[in-house]
């Protein structure tokens, strides 16, 4: 099959909301600043009847930088020795909460490496500790490849999401950005698991990761179409000096907003986050995430002496509007290009186009 032009691809995803993968690679190989402008405004025609021109807030709370696991992109990597190590307590973390419910979040998101010390019943605990101080808050996970028993658990704590990026769709370019013992085909049967035990689910990927081609690109977009999760975390690769891709050029933040868009389009009711990558490699990069079509936000809760220790890659923002306190420049920011950042769960839209 011949591809068409990138601009007919672009109205027939806009169409079908699906594409072939020579027609995806045909539509990322054909990337220019006025496709992209072309994607940015569908994607937001396609947001507006879902979302209108709210903006939701996951309060983040990095609570462990421990990792078992060793990525080569990955700043917390285990072999990382240069890494100040950190773990938040119970009533740490529940601080990051009563911190957030009074500042208006009512999700928040516990992220951290794959530390073993936090094994399912320290998990479940604070799951259910946080819910019953705050019923009306959805709790989202983000804590790597567990196998489904532990899904399983945290569900029934009382768990609301999930957010696993299966950081590349294609064998090949897996193996070179993780340690052999993590294979894609793990990662993906977590995801696959974690849907059907009701989860609402997060996938994504790094745009610009080394040896990341425009055939590895159209990989994760089919995955996304086939899979079609709730939500999908993706901002550019940025490097850390303590990896072995610490020489490596950073991720285009123009192709992420375009892949931002088509992912919108392809995905109308997803929710789609402008992450901190995005925001610390370009000016207003949150901004110009949600003119792309992005509706969530994930402002930092995590206590200050130790957001300067979660370094996933280098010069990672963690002050001004990307933590809590900035919310109000945040607001602030967002209503001047014309979005409301709004007090609520934010779950995905229910009703199909």
């Amino acid at each position: 099959m011949i591809p068409g032009h990138p601009t007919q691809l672009l109205q027939k995803l806009s169409r079908e909301h699906r594409l072939a993968p020579l027609e995806w690679e045909a539509l990322i190989g054909g990337y220019t600043p006025e496709l992209a402008a072309q994607a940015a405004e569908l994607a937001r025609d396609f947001r507006e009847p879902f979302y209108g021109k709210k903006i939701f807030i996951r309060g983040l709370i990095e609570f462990t930088n421990y990792c078992r696991n060793d990525c080569l992109y990955c700043g917390i990597r285990r072999s990382n020795r240069n890494a100040p190590r950190y773990r938040l307590n119970r009533e740490e973390i529940l601080s990051c909460c009563e911190t957030g419910w009074e500042l208006g979040f009512r999700t928040f998101v516990l992220q951290g490496g794959e530390d073993p010390w936090f094994t399912d019943e320290r998990i479940c605990e604070l799951v259910r500790a946080i819910k019953k101080r705050w019923p009306e808050c959805a709790v989202t996970l983000s804590i790597g490849e567990r196998e489904e028993e532990s899904y399983r658990k945290f569900r029934e704590a009382g768990a609301d999401r999930y957010l696993l990026r299966h950081e590349t769709a294609d064998e090949c370019h897996y193996r070179r950005l993780h340690p052999p013992e993590l294979s894609l085909s793990h990662r993906l049967d977590c995801l696959r698991t974690l849907k059907r035990l009701g989860f609402q689910t997060g996938a994504g990927f790094m745009v610009g990761s080394p040896g990341q081609t425009v055939g590895t690109l159209a990989k994760d977009l089919v995955f996304l179409q086939e899979f079609q999760p709730d939500m999908v975390g993706i901002g550019p690769f940025l490097p850390h000096h303590d990896t072995p891709f610490a020489g490596e050029p950073a991720g285009s933040g123009e192709l992420t907003l375009y892949l931002l868009s088509l992912i919108r389009i392809l995905l109308p009711q997803v929710l789609l986050p402008a992450t901190t990558a995005l925001g610390t490699l370009l000016p207003n990069g949150r901004e110009q995430g949600m003119l792309a079509g992005a509706n969530v936000v994930m402002p930092n809760l995590s206590p200050e002496d130790v957001r300067d220790k979660y370094t996933l890659y280098d010069n990672k923002l963690h002050s001004g509007s990307e933590a809590a306190e900035g919310l109000r420049r945040l607001q602030e920011s967002m209503a001047a290009i014309g979005y409301q950042v709004v007090c609520d769960r934010g779950d995905r839209a229910k009703r199909q186009p």
